[in-house]
C-alpha cells in the first residue's frame, strides 16, 4: 500500500517536473551530448568542503581527479604512477609527468600538498581518515612523502577521494564555482541544486573524452526523470527506486541492469538529547521495527534488511544478527527507561534523498506509534538538511550513505570516533577498535577488528540500520561504455553516444 501511495504522488508531479526542467538545445550533427539526471544534484562542486557528498563527488570527478582510484576492487594509478613504503610511517608517491591543467598549468606535487591541505582546513568530514598524518609535502615536483605517526593501512583508499585543484588557484575565491583540475571534462555552466554543462577537455592526458558535452540534468522527481529518459530528454538515470523499475524495462530503447553496491540506510540518533542518551531507548526504536516487511515491501530485490551498520560487499564489512521486531520488548525497554507511556521526538531527512525514502520514513513512523511514540517526519531540501545535519540540529536522521573507498575505515572510523562529533555518541573502547584496525597493515587482523567494533556499534543502537542497497541504472541505448560502479558514482570519461 505504501508503495502505490508513493508511486501514485510521483506520477501527479511527473509532467510538472519535466517542464521545469527541459532539457537544453539539441546538438548539433555529428556532436556527441549525453544528459545525465542523478537522483541527488550537487549543492556544490567544492569537493574539500563537502567531501564525504555522493552528488558533489560524481560531479567534481568528471572534472578533477585524485592520485589514485579503485578499480575492480583494487587501487589503481591517477595522477600518481606509483608509490612505495620506505618504511611503516612514510609514504612516497611518483607523480604523472606531462600532466597539465585545463588551462594549461603544469601539474606538479605542490598541487596535491595544496590540494590536501585546504581540505585539512576546511575539517571537512574525511579529515579524520588522514588523523595520523603527520607532514604531506613536495619533496620535488615530481614526488609526494607523507609521513604519519603511525602505519596507516588506510592511506591509499582515502586518497581515492582527495581531488586535485592548481595550489595557486585553488584556494581563491569562487574557484569551486567553475573549478579547474586535470580530469576529462571542463565546467561551462554551475548552478548549485538547477544545473551543471561540462565540456570535453580536448587536451586531457588519457584522450579526450568522445563525448563534446555532458548535462548533469536537474529533475526532482523520480517519475520526471523517467519520463525524461522515455522521451530521449535523458540519456542515463541512477538510483531508480524499486516500484519505477517497471518503468524502464522492457523497452527496446533503454538497458537496465544492477550491480553490487556499496550504499545503505541508516537511521542516526542524536545522543546529545534525550531520550536518546539512554540506549535502552534506542534500542526499543529498533525493536519496534518490521524491517524484513519493510524493505520486502518498498525494496522488493534490491534491497536486503542490513547486516552492519555498512554494506556487505565493503572490504572488513562484519557480519551482525539484524534486532528481532518485537514490539513488547520495545515497550519493556521504555519502561525500564522511563518513558512507559513513550514521547514524541523527531525525525529528518533530504527531500529524495535515497529511493522510497520517504515511504521508508513513514513505515518507521508507523510502527514507532503503536509503541507509543510519536515522531514528527521532517523533510527538508537538501541544502537546509545539510546545514542542520552537521550542526547536530535534529532528533533523528535518515538518510543514505555510501562506503565511497570501499573499506570499512571509511565508513566505521570516520563517522564513529569520538571526534568525529556525528550524532553524539563517543565510546572510548570503539575508538581503541577503530583506530588500531586503521593503522594496521596486516589485512587479515582489520576484519577481526572491525567486527568488534560493528557488535559494539550494533549493541548501543547508535543507529538503526535498515537496510543496504544494490546500485541501478536505466540507459537509452544510443549509450555506449556506461559502467556503474559499486560507489554509485559513475565516470564518464569513456562514456560515448551513437547518433544524436
Amino acid at each position: 500500500m505504501l508503495r502505490k501511495r508513493f508511486a501514485a504522488a510521483l506520477g501527479a508531479v511527473a509532467l510538472a517536473a519535466v517542464a521545469a526542467c527541459s532539457p537544453a538545445s539539441e546538438p548539433s550533427s555529428g556532436e556527441q551530448v549525453l544528459r545525465y539526471a542523478p537522483a541527488m544534484f550537487p549543492v556544490s562542486l567544492d569537493t574539500h568542503k563537502y567531501a564525504g557528498e555522493e552528488a558533489v563527488q560524481t560531479a567534481i570527478q568528471q572534472i578533477m581527479e585524485p592520485l589514485v582510484r579503485v578499480d575492480d576492487g583494487k587501487i589503481v594509478p591517477v595522477l600518481a604512477t606509483s608509490w612505495e613504503n620506505p618504511d611503516p610511517t612514510t609514504w612516497v608517491f611518483k607523480l604523472r609527468s606531462g600532466v597539465k591543467f585545463s588551462d594549461g598549468t603544469p601539474f606538479t606535487a605542490k598541487d596535491v600538498v595544496a590540494s590536501y591541505e585546504r581540505h585539512k582546513k576546511l575539517d571537512g568530514p574525511l579529515v579524520p581518515l588522514y588523523s595520523t598524518v603527520t607532514s604531506f609535502a613536495a619533496t620535488d615536483d615530481q614526488t609526494v612523502t607523507v609521513k604519519t605517526s603511525k602505519p596507516l593501512g588506510t592511506l591509499l583508499s582515502s586518497l581515492t577521494l582527495l581531488f586535485i585543484g592548481p595550489a595557486a588557484k585553488i584556494d581563491t575565491d569562487g574557484f569551486f564555482n567553475k573549478p579547474i583540475g586535470t580530469g576529462p571534462f571542463t565546467v561551462t555552466a554551475f548552478q548549485p541544486d538547477e544545473k551543471l554543462e561540462l565540456a570535453a577537455n580536448p587536451t586531457y592526458w588519457d584522450g579526450a573524452p568522445k563525448l563534446n558535452k555532458l548535462e548533469f540534468v536537474n529533475i526532482p522527481e523520480v517519475a520526471g526523470r523517467i519520463t525524461g529518459l522515455e522521451n530521449g530528454e535523458v540519456d542515463v538515470l541512477t538510483q531508480i527506486p524499486p516500484d519505477q523499475v517497471g518503468s524502464v524495462q522492457g523497452s527496446d530503447r533503454i538497458t537496465y541492469s544492477t550491480t553490487p553496491s556499496w550504499t545503505y540506510y541508516f537511521d542516526w540518533f542524536n545522543s546529545n538529547r534525550k531520550p536518546f542518551t539512554d540506549k535502552r531507548v534506542r534500542q526499543a526504536m529498533w525493536h519496534a521495527l518490521n524491517l524484513e516487511g519493510t524493505v520486502k515491501d518498498l525494496f522488493g530485490d534490491l534491497a536486503s534488511v542490513a547486516q552492519a551498520p555498512l554494506a556487505q560487499g565493503v572490504i572488513g564489512a562484519p557480519k551482525l544478527s539484524p534486532y528481532t521486531y518485537d514490539p513488547a520488548k520495545a515497550k519493556q525497554l521504555l519502561t525500564e527507561a522511563g518513558y512507559p507511556n513513550g514521547f514524541t521526538t523527531s525525525m529528518q531527512w533530504p527531500l529524495e534523498g535515497g529511493p522510497n525514502i520517504r515511504a521508508l520514513a513513514q513505515a518507521m513512523i508507523s510502527d514507532w506509534a503503536k509503541i507509543g511514540v510519536t515522531v514528527k517526519p521532517l523533510e527538508k531540501e537538501r541544502a537546509q538538511w545539510l546545514e542542520d545535519f552537521g550542526k547536530l540540529n535534529w532528533d533523528m536522521n535518515l538518510q543514505t550513505n555510501v562506503t565511497g573507498t570501499g573499506d570499512a575505515d571509511y565508513t566505521l572510523a570516520r563517522l564513529y570516533v569520538c571526534t568525529a562529533k556525528r550524532n553524539g555518541y563517543c565510546n572510548p573502547a570503539l575508538d581503541k577498535l577503530l583506530l588500531e584496525a586503521r593503522s594496521s597493515v596486516d589485512q587479515a587482523a582489520r576484519p577481526k577488528l572491525y567486527q568488534q567494533a560493528g557488535q559494539t556499534i550494533w549493541d548501543d543502537a547508535v543507529g538503526i540500520f535498515p537496510a543496504e542497497l544494490a546500485s541501478n541504472a536505466a540507459v537509452r541505448s544510443r549509450v555506449q561504455g556506461f559502467v556503474m560502479p559499486p560507489s554509485g558514482r559513475p565516470l564518464f570519461a569513456k562514456v560515448s553516444v551513437a547518433g544524436s
